[in-house]
């Protein structure tokens, strides 16, 4: 950093202090977490079903399903989270997601980049999930892009912003049972015309993995243009003991 980059930092700071992301405090640099805060995320790691990333109490071997994934494999190849969903966590990425607080975009992208180390290997493309257009136009941004953006320049690998597009504005899910949210997307999301994906691996990158139907549809339609592998990485997962 530059003298002048550093008199140029102190001046800002002095007049808007850099805040906590999650709880508003003052910290001493911008985008990061106060030590309460950071001492309360439960940061997801091994071991992992191997299919949807969903933590296990004991190491149960390499590639490991849980029962779900046994049940019913995901649309995707396999799936990893920095964070768990919880009262924690939850405030920190609903702040990014909705109250502008896109400073955090820097560190979340390093968080994810060391959550999804074994996703790395032979990755093309890193692909958000859209938002529709009229969202896109009320919110100013889709997090979910500026997600895979700040994960990109960690990598060194292409983000896609448009690589899919959302065909018709579904309602919030929130409320949605698992079945009601398949529904809700089914057929919601197309490929970018002349995007070439055929014999590639691609990496979706969302804000959160919920019931994975959003993340799912988006799957579905990489699979069905040739997408050798895909992947999901998001900075929040619910965890099935959470609901």
């Amino acid at each position: 950093m530059t003298h002048f980059s550093t008199l140029a930092r102190r001046i800002v700071d002095s007049l808007l202090p850099p805040l906590c992301l999650c709880c508003g405090t003052m910290v001493a640099e911008p985008g990061s977490l106060c030590p309460a805060c950071w001492s309360k995320l439960a940061f997801l790691a091994p071991p992992l079903c191997h299919a949807c990333g969903h933590p296990f109490e004991l190491d149960a071997g390499d590639g490991a399903l849980c029962g779900r994934c046994m049940a019913e494999p995901p649309p995707w190849d396999r799936a990893r989270a920095v964070l768990r969903y919880d009262d924690a966590s939850k405030p920190l990425i609903l702040r990014f997601k909705h109250a502008d607080r896109l400073e955090g975009a820097p560190a979340f992208g390093r968080w994810l980049a060391r959550a999804g180390g074994d996703l790395r290997d032979g990755c093309d493309m890193l692909v958000p999930v859209p938002l529709h257009r009229w969202r896109l136009l009320a919110r100013r941004y889709n997090q979910s892009a500026l997600l895979a953006l700040a994960l990109g320049r960690e990598w060194g690998v292409t983000a896609q912003v448009d690589g899919l597009r959302r065909l018709r504005r579904t309602p919030p899910q929130g409320h949605f049972s698992r079945e009601e949210r398949l529904r809700n997307v089914r057929g919601a999301f197309a490929l970018r015309p002349g995007l070439e994906v055929a014999g590639r691996s691609v990496l979706l990158v969302d804000d959160v993995l919920t019931t994975g139907a959003t993340l799912g549809e988006c799957a579905k339609v990489l699979k069905r243009a040739g997408a050798v592998r895909v992947d999901v990485l998001t900075l929040g997962r619910v965890v099935l003991s959470d609901v």
